[in-house]
């Protein structure tokens, strides 16, 4: 595979030009002004792009439209570092803590290194676990909406030395969503938060492979139980085909533990700032049009390890669809 030749995640043939390293702003941290709010309860589910995908970005006054599906189920969890299954059986049916959601996201290109971000969705959460009568509870609202710009450093393909990757950093910010966090496990932290983010990836090896790697660390303004997500991996490219695998940690620097008591029927007391921490695997592959650039993919992730967290296993479906709302200059 020639170097020209390679499929981007920015659904047009990689670019060649330099781009040179600017002074970044952080218009984000503007959400430090807003007005506090009353402190809530949850785990960590805002809508991002999955393997280090938003280090590319949309060519100059494009538009790409994703829409994302996600399902996850979870049938143990981890109070503190104590292993709990909280798997219900009833009906001929087990049950254990499920999430389904479909999000928006939208990118757009603002020049060659720069873009804008912007990711909202609904969500539901159902379990009968903690129900005193094992009946089914759950709540169902707006995800926690994330939006950011990214400066792209540097270009893989533009760059003059071979050891330069695709480099991004990304100024992010998160909103509350609407769902009732009040729930156990409720969909998302809701609060108000502050994301600063690199992401990369660079090919190396023979041809089609690649590493990615993605880092950020979530200043959550609302409950204080800041978190960082890192995810690292590889990734394959076969003509228009990507697969992926890699390991995603996410951690808390503060917070307290979840209380669980085992007695039937199980109750779950959460702390005001709960200190989530988990270690998962993730696995997924996409398919990008050559005349489109139309791009289909799944993902999945699996939590192997934890504390304060439960065992999700997540299943998901996406297409991005890139629209020209700008045409270049010739």
């Amino acid at each position: 595979m020639r170097k020209s030749d390679r499929v981007c995640p920015n659904f047009t043939r990689c670019r060649s030009g330099r781009s040179a390293l600017q002074a970044l702003r952080w218009p984000a941290f503007l959400l430090a002004a807003l007005l506090p709010l009353s402190k809530l309860l949850a785990s960590e589910n805002v809508p991002h792009a999955p393997f280090a995908q938003w280090a590319e970005v949309p060519e100059p006054g494009q538009l790409v439209a994703g829409l994302f599906y996600d399902e996850s189920e979870a049938y143990h969890i981890w109070a503190k570092n104590d292993y709990h299954n909280i798997t219900v059986h009833a009906n001929g049916e087990r049950y254990g803590i499920d999430i389904n959601q479909g999000w928006l996201s939208l990118q757009y290109g603002i020049t060659k290194q720069w873009a804008a971000d912007l990711s909202i969705g609904y969500t539901t959460v159902g379990w009968r676990a903690f129900d005193i009568n094992q009946n089914s509870q759950s709540t169902t609202g707006v995800m926690d909406p994330s939006f950011g710009v990214r400066y792209q450093v540097f270009n893989e393909e533009a760059a003059e030395s071979v050891w330069t990757p695709t480099l991004t950093l990304r100024a992010g910010a998160v909103l509350p969503g609407t769902y009732d966090e009040h729930i156990a496990f409720a969909p998302g932290v809701r609060s108000a938060a502050v994301e600063p983010e690199i992401l990369a990836r660079k090919h190396f090896g023979w041809p089609g492979l690649g590493a990615y790697g993605d880092a950020l660390y979530r200043w959550n303004r609302t409950t204080a139980n800041d978190q960082y997500i890192v995810a690292i991996g590889l990734f394959q490219q076969i003509r228009g085909w990507e697969i992926q695998a890699g390991y995603r940690r996410l951690g808390s620097t503060s917070g307290d533990d979840i209380s669980f008591d085992s007695a039937t029927p199980w109750t779950v007391q959460y702390p005001i700032s709960v200190r989530e921490n988990n270690d998962a695997i993730e696995a997924g592959f996409n398919y990008t049009t050559s005349k489109r650039r139309w791009q289909f993919g799944f993902y999945s992730r699996t939590v192997l390890d934890g504390a304060n967290s439960d065992g999700k296993f997540w299943f998901g479906a996406y297409v991005n669809i890139p629209f020209s709302i700008v045409k270049p200059k010739p």
